[in-house]
């Protein structure tokens, strides 16, 4: 095996949430592999800076926005990235939300949100690529799901159920495309420095807290997150299918507990 197992020459990216966090970080790491890059996200500006951004390296990309919790609206926009881009290889979904509370004090609004983007958004996403990508019977597709799969803390019952309702997505597809050529994966991130977790970030307890968790004693930047994608959707794993990559710093690894603020109640 060598280095141009990795690579992503030629071929179609779409990166869902491309427009900040680690859908960001992806995007600009399968160009930089060669990828011809579709960034989408609900945030169309910011998909267009991150798309320009790109293409000022001398890469290709272009930017289009998307809310994944609409499926007309995610089918036509996979439809229309392949189109754009003359083929569809690869799709990454990076979005998720997180609405921290006990489940006492859950309101159902936010109960219905959270579900919506978490569940509802990755599953159009996954079977709009999984459409395309089974009829041309290649290519591989990432969901995000995270440590919170396997193990809580007071106030993610709605956030994990969901992380973990994406392990499942993700095996079940792996298990239904495989006989039509097309990998299904999920990453598991631990903590990583990005705009949904920027509130933790904001507590130097908590922060600190959840750094001295990990094995490494430390959070993730999104980079750290992409680079493995990468892996997933490359030729050096291809026979790889139906896994979750844990991207944790060994977090699932060690034992420890913190209670955050507010969740004592």
């Amino acid at each position: 095996m060598t280095g141009d197992m990795f690579r992503l020459d030629g071929r179609g990216v779409v990166v869902v949430g491309a427009g900040s966090g680690i859908g960001e970080a992806v995007a600009r790491a399968c160009a930089r592999q060669g990828a011809s890059v579709a960034c989408l996200d609900i945030k169309g500006d910011d998909a267009q800076r991150v798309a320009e951004s790109i293409g000022e390296a001398g890469r290709a990309a272009h930017a289009q926005q998307v809310d994944i919790v609409d499926a007309t609206a995610t089918h036509a926009a996979l439809d229309e990235a392949r189109m754009r881009m003359r083929r569809l290889d690869a799709v990454v979904c990076t979005p998720s939300i997180n609405v921290r509370k006990p489940i006492l004090n859950y309101k159902e609004d936010e109960l219905d949100r959270v579900l919506r983007v978490n569940v509802k958004g990755n599953f159009n996403v996954l079977q709009a690529a999984g459409r395309i990508l089974t009829a041309q019977r290649s290519g591989s597709i990432v969901l995000f799901s995270s440590i919170r799969s396997q193990i809580v803390e007071p106030g993610q019952a709605v956030y994990a159920a969901t992380k973990a309702a994406i392990v499942q997505m993700a095996k079940t597809a792996a298990a239904e495309f495989a006989p039509f050529g097309v990998r299904v994966n999920a990453v598991g991130p631990g903590v990583v420095e990005t705009p949904l977790t920027a509130p933790i970030k904001a507590n130097a307890e908590w922060y600190a807290a959840y750094a001295a968790r990990s094995a490494l004693q430390r959070w993730a930047t999104p980079d750290e997150m992409a680079w493995p994608t990468v892996f997933l959707l490359s030729d050096a794993a291809s026979y790889v299918t139906g896994t979750v990559l844990f991207v944790d710093g060994g977090w699932l690894a060690v034992d420890g507990r913190f209670t955050p603020p507010g969740m004592a109640d």
